[in-house]
C-alpha cells in the first residue's frame, strides 16, 4: 500500500459526471476528433483531483493536451491490456508537474536524470516530479524544483502560467515492455528575475536524482525540437557551427563544467533496444510551446 496519497487524473466529457481516468485509458485520444494524438481542453486543481474537460469549467484553463504517435497506451491491444497485473490496472492516471525556468536572459534548465532512476534514466527533462497531497500545481513544481536541483523559488511569487499537458507513459515505446506508469504532466512556464549566470551560481543538485544540469538558449532548443521522436533519420546531425554545449556534471558535491556534443541532445528515442541519452520527447513539446510564447505570447 502507499504511503502518500497520490493526486489522479479525473475526467468529464460533454458535461458527464467527473469519473477516474483508467490506467489503460487514452486521455488525448479521449479528447480529440478521431482519436488524433493532441486536443484542446480545460484543466484545474480541485481537492486533490486534477480535472480535464472539453467544457470550461470554475477556475479551469485552457491548454493543449498531446502525446506521441507512438504512445503506448494508444497502440495497447486489448490482449495486452489484459495481460496487465491487476495492480498495475487499477492504478488510475498520476499527476506530474515540470518547471520550464526561464531566465531574465531568455535561457531554459534541463536536468539529465541520474542512471539510477528507474523510471526515464539519463534523460534531460525539466526539474519536476510527483504532486503531494494538498499542493498546488506551483507549489508541486516549486518543492520539486528545490528538492533536484537546490533552487529554492518558493514564496518569490513570480509570473507563471501552465503552456501544456502531456500525456507520458514509461516505457516510451511498446517494444520495451508494457506500461507499468501513466501520466498527465503539467509543464509550468515560471519567469525568473535573475540571469542563468546568477542561477547557476546557487544550483546545488541532488546526485541521487540529477547528474547533469544544462542551460538552453532558444536556438538550440528549436534545434531540440526539430529532432522529432518517431520520424526516421530525423534530428541525427546538427545545424550550424555549434557542435558542443557547455552543461554542469554532478558528482557528489562537486560541480565540474564540461563540453558535451551537441548531438546527444539530439538523439531521438530509439524505436527498438536500449535508450539513449536524449531530451525526452514530452519536454521537446514543452519546448516548442514556449518558443512560441518568446515569438509572442504572454505570461501572466
Amino acid at each position: 500500500m502507499e504511503s502518500v496519497k497520490r493526486v489522479l487524473v479525473y475526467l468529464s466529457k460533454e458535461k458527464s459526471v467527473l469519473q477516474c481516468a483508467k490506467f489503460i485509458q487514452g486521455i488525448t485520444g479521449h479528447y480529440s476528433s478521431g482519436n488524433q494524438d493532441r486536443a484542446t481542453v480545460n484543466c484545474s486543481l480541485d481537492q486533490n483531483r486534477f480535472i480535464i474537460s472539453d467544457q470550461p469549467f470554475s477556475g479551469s484553463r485552457k491548454v493543449s493536451l498531446q502525446r506521441p504517435d507512438f504512445c503506448p497506451i494508444k497502440n495497447l491491444t486489448a490482449k495486452q491490456a489484459a495481460s496487465l497485473p491487476e495492480e498495475i490496472r487499477g492504478r488510475g492516471v498520476d499527476v506530474g508537474v515540470a518547471i520550464l525556468l526561464q531566465t531574465v536572459n531568455k535561457r531554459i534548465l534541463l536536468t539529465r536524470r541520474s542512471k539510477e532512476l528507474h523510471i526515464f534514466p539519463n534523460v534531460w527533462v525539466p526539474p519536476g516530479g510527483h504532486m503531494e497531497e494538498g499542493e498546488q500545481l506551483l507549489e508541486a513544481g516549486l518543492r520539486e524544483l528545490q528538492e533536484e536541483t537546490g533552487l529554492n523559488l518558493q514564496g518569490a511569487d513570480l509570473p507563471w502560467r501552465i503552456l501544456g499537458l502531456w500525456e507520458s507513459v514509461f516505457p516510451p515505446l511498446l517494444s520495451r515492455g508494457l506500461p507499468r506508469r501513466h501520466h498527465i504532466v503539467a509543464y509550468l512556464l515560471v519567469l525568473s528575475n535573475e540571469t542563468h549566470q546568477e542561477l547557476q551560481e546557487k544550483l546545488r543538485p541532488d546526485e541521487q536524482e540529477v547528474s547533469a544540469c544544462v542551460w538552453l538558449d532558444p536556438e538550440i532548443a528549436e534545434q531540440i525540437v526539430a529532432a522529432k521522436d518517431g520520424v526516421k533519420d530525423c534530428g541525427r546531425k546538427s545545424p550550424g557551427l555549434q557542435t558542443s554545449i557547455m552543461i554542469t556534471e554532478v558528482s557528489g558535491r562537486s560541480l565540474t563544467q564540461k563540453d558535451l556534443a551537441l548531438q546527444t541532445l539530439l538523439n531521438t528515442a530509439p524505436i527498438d533496444g536500449e535508450d539513449t541519452e536524449r531530451v525526452s520527447t514530452g519536454t521537446k513539446y514543452a519546448l516548442a510551446l514556449w518558443l512560441e510564447t518568446l515569438r509572442g505570447g504572454e505570461v501572466t
